[in-house]
C-alpha cells in the first residue's frame, strides 16, 4: 500500500469516527429528550414507578451504535434526565449504569450474533430477527438489575425496610411498568432499528 492509499485510509476512518460521534450525541439528547415521554405513578410503599418510552431508545442507542457508544448514549442521556427531575435525581449515577447497560447488552449481543451469522454467509446487521434478539436480551437484563436495584437501593437504603417481604413487595409494586416497559421496547426498538439502518446504509453513513 503507497503512502497516497494509506493517507486516503486515515482520512476514510477519521470520518467514520466523526461521523460516530456525531450520531452518539444524537442518541444521547434524543434519549434525554425520550425520558420526558412517561406516565409516573406512585406505589403503595413509597416512592415512583414510570411508564415510559425510553427504553425503546436505549436499545436502539446499542443497535445502531454497538456495544461502547450505545452504553454512552443510553446511559447519559438516561442520567441527565434524572438530573432535571426531583424524583430521580439522588439515582442518576445508578440511572447511567443500568441504563447504560441496555444500550450495551443490545449493541454487543447484536454485534456477536453478526459476527456469528456471517461465518456461515452473508449477512446484514439490519436483520429483525437478530435486533429482535439483542433488544430481547438487553430487556430482560434491565429488568434484573433493576429489580435488584429496587430492592437493595430503594428498599434497603431509601426506605430503610427492615424486612426482604417489604423489599420484595416493593419489587412487585414496580413490576407491572418494569415489564410493559421492557415490552413495548422488544416490539418497537426493533421496527426503528432495521429502518433506520437502512436508511444510514442508503446514505452510505458507517455503523459499528
Amino acid at each position: 500500500m503507497n503512502t497516497v492509499e494509506l493517507e486516503k485510509e486515515k482520512r476514510t476512518v477519521s470520518h467514520a469516527q466523526v461521523v460516530k460521534l456525531c450520531l452518539t450525541g444524537m442518541m444521547t439528547a434524543i434519549v434525554f429528550a425520550g425520558n420526558f415521554l412517561r406516565v409516573t405513578m406512585p406505589v403503595p410503599l413509597g416512592g415512583v414507578t414510570s411508564f415510559t418510552l425510553a427504553n425503546i431508545l436505549c436499545a436502539l442507542s446499542g443497535l445502531l451504535l454497538g456495544p461502547v457508544q450505545g452504553f454512552l448514549a443510553a446511559g447519559l442521556g438516561s442520567g441527565l434526565y434524572d438530573l432535571t427531575n426531583p424524583n430521580y435525581v439522588a439515582e442518576a449515577p445508578i440511572t447511567l449504569l443500568t441504563k447504560g447497560m441496555y444500550g450495551l447488552v443490545a449493541g454487543l449481543v447484536l454485534y456477536l450474533l453478526v459476527r456469528a451469522a456471517k461465518e456461515r454467509g452473508p449477512v446484514m446487521r439490519e436483520n429483525y430477527l437478530a435486533q429482535l434478539a439483542a433488544t430481547a436480551c438487553a430487556a430482560v437484563g434491565y429488568m434484573v438489575v433493576y429489580s435488584f436495584k429496587v430492592f437493595f437501593y430503594n428498599g434497603y437504603f431509601i426506605n430503610q425496610f427492615t424486612s426482604p417481604v417489604q423489599s420484595w413487595a416493593l419489587v412487585l409494586s414496580k413490576l407491572p411498568a418494569t415489564l410493559v416497559n421492557g415490552g413495548i421496547a422488544i416490539v418497537f426498538a426493533p421496527i426503528l432499528g432495521v429502518a433506520l439502518m437502512k436508511a444510514l446504509k442508503k446514505n452510505h453513513i458507517p455503523g459499528f
